[in-house]
């Protein structure tokens, strides 16, 4: 199988499926710097402050759904890997099935609550109208981005990662293009910019199916596949796509809590954080594609039961993000205004040295974030589910503590210093538990 992760040079092996990876990330991450400048150009900075007052709660459930999805897909690398290709069928009809029975149920549920829910944000009166039209759009919108998500994971787990690429680079284009129509040319709202999101998402989803049903025959389900779930493997499955959901929604709520503060700083700030977290994104992509990779490459490992392979794999995983880190440094200390200048096109004096700051502070100790994406990914693969939840709880608990008690004494500074006391604190019950299994592999094969 020539998308088997099992066999080769286990760093070739891991470039190979990350690169696709990670270009995908800076094509979403392109089309989100995109549309950042696209609304601050067209609209404001106002519109602009509208649309960050709520991309916390957007990325809530971006990172929930994704979870969810990539914890599905872990299932079915291990069913790849162990070449048990009946049960890759029916674990992938059975996360369509578990997908859009949750994500329908938690939208709707959310949509009924969202006045509270911004108010909890604290997002400012002269925004509000603004940030719920504006979210309440993509909310709608996220039911096609859990199947999206679903199918996409499907192909990473079972080794390709090219496709997806694609998929993103069609969704990307047609997202960037939409936002320049309906702002540029039809002048329309932040709505406009909502609208060409989800737009682009749902046709790029019938285009993904569509291929992948095609490529690959084992994903062609059929009724009787539904009837072959059974009670243990949607145990199995919840359990591992909550765990990563979960995990991402920890994440999330923390950062969430800490939105809450900022927005109460006023909106140069609000655009600052907003600007600042884009080039975050960008820089941690590399982290972030590693972690995926690790999940699906010890996922099929740990289903051919090669444990060698995967303490292989998992060094190559610390070599490669550890350098990146060491570039990171230069690129902000050199760069950092001039890419905050970029994404926002303001050149608003207190946003611009807030923003900077945030940066050259927080990539300090990027190192750390490097460490726990490869290690919270390969634990996920091998089938722990309660380690890398527990470090995405400390986060979360963290994120709200020094929220409440670091931010209204020292304001932005405090938003700054937040994440990296979390990281310190986080590490810790990962590094514990790749020891553990060290010491319980030792004369065997080693993990780590």
């Amino acid at each position: 199988m020539s998308n088997s992760m099992t066999k080769g040079s286990p760093g070739r092996v891991i470039l190979r499926f990350m690169v696709p990876v990670l270009l995908g990330n800076l094509l979403q991450l392109t089309y989100s710097i995109a549309d950042t400048r696209i609304v601050g150009t067209f609209l404001g900075d106002q519109a602009l402050a509208g649309v960050g007052a709520t991309t916390v709660l957007h990325s809530l459930y971006i990172g929930f759904f994704m979870g969810i999805a990539n914890g599905f897909a872990i299932l079915i690398s291990q069913m790849f890997g162990a070449r048990e290709m009946e049960r890759v069928r029916t674990v992938f009809a059975a996360a369509l099935l578990l997908g859009g029975v949750m994500s329908v149920s938690m939208i709707l549920v959310t949509l009924g609550f969202l006045n509270p829910i911004l108010h909890f944000l604290n997002v400012p009166a002269e925004l509000f109208a603004m940030s719920k039209g504006y979210v309440s759009i993509i909310l709608v919108g996220m039911i096609v981005t859990m199947f999206y998500d679903i199918f996409l994971a499907a192909a990473r787990a079972i080794g390709d990662s090219v496709t997806p690429l694609l998929i993103l680079i069609l969704s990307v284009g047609l997202n960037i293009l939409g936002d320049i129509v309906l702002l540029g040319v039809f002048h329309t709202s932040v709505k406009g910019a909502a609208v060409a999101t989800v737009g682009a998402q749902a046709i790029a989803l019938v285009v993904c199916m569509i291929y992948l049903l095609r490529k690959y025959p084992f994903f062609r389900i059929h009724l009787h596949d539904f009837r072959r779930i059974e009670g243990h493997m949607v145990y199995e499955m919840i359990a591992t796509g909550l765990s990563m959901g979960f995990m991402s929604s920890l994440i999330n709520i923390g950062s969430l809590i800490l939105q809450t503060a900022i927005n109460g700083l006023g909106s140069s700030y609000i655009v600052a954080q907003t600007a600042a977290r884009k080039v975050t994104e960008v820089l941690m992509s590399i982290f972030i594609a590693m972690g995926q990779t690790m999940a699906t490459y010890c996922g099929q490992n740990y289903g051919a039961g090669d444990y060698g392979r995967i303490k292989q794999g998992v060094r190559f995983g610390y070599l490669v993000t550890c350098f990146w880190c060491l570039l990171v440094f230069a690129i902000v200390y050199l760069l950092a205004p001039a890419m905050i200048r970029m994404i926002t096109g303001s050149s608003d004096p207190v946003m611009l040295a807030a923003a900077t700051r945030y940066l050259k502070i927080d990539c300090i100790l990027y190192v750390l974030v490097a460490v726990i994406f490869v290690q919270r990914n390969a634990l996920q693969g091998m089938g722990d589910r309660v380690t890398p939840l527990i470090s995405s709880g400390i986060e979360m608990l963290g994120k709200i503590i020094l929220t409440y008690t670091l931010v209204p004494k020292m304001g932005y500074e405090g938003v700054i210093l937040v994440e990296p006391i979390v990281w310190i604190v986080m590490i810790i019950p990962l590094i514990i538990k790749m020891h553990t299994i060290q010491r319980r592999q030792h004369g065997k094969s080693d993990i780590i």
